[in-house]
């Protein structure tokens, strides 16, 4: 017999709420299907490439292509005239308040305090009459390409140099300017991005840059290079490092002069603690320089990736920072007697955009074959193009890398370079930043360590990729 309309069933209550569970169910099976998906395809885990055949890989083949061709603006001779050189160093200290870059324990930059030390852009212009280069030097961490792009716009309008003429480096200082890029990478280590900031740095470095070359004059110029092994350890293993400090000095002929030098330290004696502007151990070398010769001085960072300092004993960090320098500047006033001045060679250079491999950030350390997906890459805002930059001086070569660079690998480079009878500079942070380039023979230790796990973003041949590019760059420049 039929209920009639209206009555309450219990029956129906039962199977109204058995669809509802279901139907709940199946959604939520759906939602954790699309969250398993979206998980594999944006982070992972994937496995990574190990690709033996890369110099076969359109990425190695088009920069190899990009290289030939800037070497063409060069001019090789065995006869150049004399040597023209000046130098400009312009304060580039942002407002307090703004963030701090090189710290994640900085907790997304965090906002400046104070100015411990003024901070600073210099540059080098040098010719031999023919060919130009200005070797720029900065108190920042890296030099992000949306500054180093603007330097070479706004210095292509006012003079006839290029891209190729340009060398960019930064000291690596972990108290200079955040704030200067977009993206989760550079907000991490530099806080949040003020599009002001990049226009503010990219008009100093510019303002150093012309300065520099609209005033050359007559010049020589002489090189050197001594062991600093008690200042510097290699962090990430029992294994060498380059403890080598190189250096330049150009002398007008007025008597006026400016030193140049490479040291592959990190500036870290100052840790997240401190909230103030400084350019750390190498503003005190270039400080202690100055004052002790009345001469210029400019700071390249060397290969800084596995390499600490080794600071001498102080009260506080303060104090070993300034300690540091001086140290480093007792050296090489030391020995600037037994330079030998010459006053022309043929200069060369080439700067090229690099195409980089595939993303391949491995997270895990006990899993060096597991990657996150190349998806993320937009995310997190790393580079898939670099910037290699090579500068010949004589029988100097300066090679810019775009990276914290292993010691271990400018060591080898080093040895090359010297069975040749020439000397190498590797150099980090030459435009923009991809990530820690360790050798290839630890990509799959295990457990992974921080420069050959989260910070080796490009694969296992990044060692041999950029070594050809580099002894590629020293043939066609020479």
């Amino acid at each position: 017999m039929s209920k009639p309309e209206g009555t309450f069933s219990k029956e129906g209550v039962h199977v109204s709420k058995g669809r509802i569970v279901k139907r709940l169910s199946i959604g939520c099976l759906g939602f954790l299907c699309v969250l398993v998906v979206l998980f594999l395809v944006i982070v992972g885990p994937w496995p990574t490439s190990e690709d033996s055949q890369f110099r076969e890989a359109a990425y190695y083949q088009n920069t190899w292509k990009r290289i030939d061709q800037a070497a063409e603006e060069s001019l090789l001779t065995r006869s150049p005239s004399r040597l023209l050189a000046s130098w400009a160093c312009i304060d580039m200290t942002p407002e307090v308040g703004v963030p701090l870059a090189g710290y994640g324990a900085r907790k997304d930059g965090k906002n400046s305090t104070g100015v411990r030390d003024r901070l600073h852009v210099r540059a080098l212009s040098l010719s031999d009459g023919k060919d130009t280069v200005v070797i720029i030097g900065s108190d920042m961490l890296i030099i992000p390409p949306n500054v180093a792009d603007a330097v070479r716009e706004a210095v292509g309008r006012e003079t006839p140099l290029t891209a190729n003429d340009l060398l960019f480096n930064a000291s690596h200082t972990h108290c200079g300017p955040g704030g200067f890029g977009p993206g989760i990478a550079a907000y991490v280590t530099g806080g949040k991005y003020d599009p002001e900031l990049p226009v503010f740095l990219a008009e100093r470095f510019t303002d150093a840059v012309l300065k520099a070359y609209r005033s050359m004059e007559a010049a020589s110029i002489a090189f050197s290079r001594l062991q600093a092994t008690e200042y510097i350890r290699n962090r990430a293993r029992e294994a060498p490092v380059d403890d080598e400090l190189d250096y330049l000095v150009v002398r007008q002929e007025d008597g006026d002069e400016c030193f140049v030098v490479r040291f592959s330290a990190h500036p870290t004696i100052f840790g997240s603690r401190m909230m103030e502007f400084s350019a750390e151990f190498p503003g005190a070398l270039m400080r202690a320089l100055q004052e002790r010769s009345g001469a210029s001085a400019i700071y390249l960072g060397g290969s800084l990736g596995s390499c600490s300092p080794r600071a001498p004993e102080g009260p506080d960090d303060s104090a070993r920072v300034d300690a540091m320098g001086k140290a480093l500047a007792e050296l090489v006033l030391s020995d600037r007697e037994n330079l030998v001045f010459q006053d022309a060679l043929d200069i060369t250079s080439v700067g090229v955009p690099v195409d980089m491999p595939s993303l391949q950030i491995r997270p895990i350390p006990g899993r060096p074959n597991l990657r996150l997906s190349p998806a993320i890459v937009k995310l997190i805002g790393i580079p898939q193009e670099g910037w290699f930059q090579a500068v010949r001086l004589g029988n100097t070569y300066l090679v810019g890398s775009p990276c914290d660079f292993s010691g271990e690998i400018s060591l080898a480079w080093k040895s090359w370079a010297r069975s040749k009878g020439i000397d190498v500079w590797p150099l980090s942070f030459s435009g923009t930043y991809c990530g820690y380039f360790s050798p290839d023979k630890y990509y799959n230790e295990t457990p992974l360590g921080y420069e050959t796990g989260m910070m080796s973003w490009y694969g296992p041949h990044i060692e041999g990729y950029f070594t050809d590019l580099t002894e590629h760059a020293v043939d066609v420049l020479s």
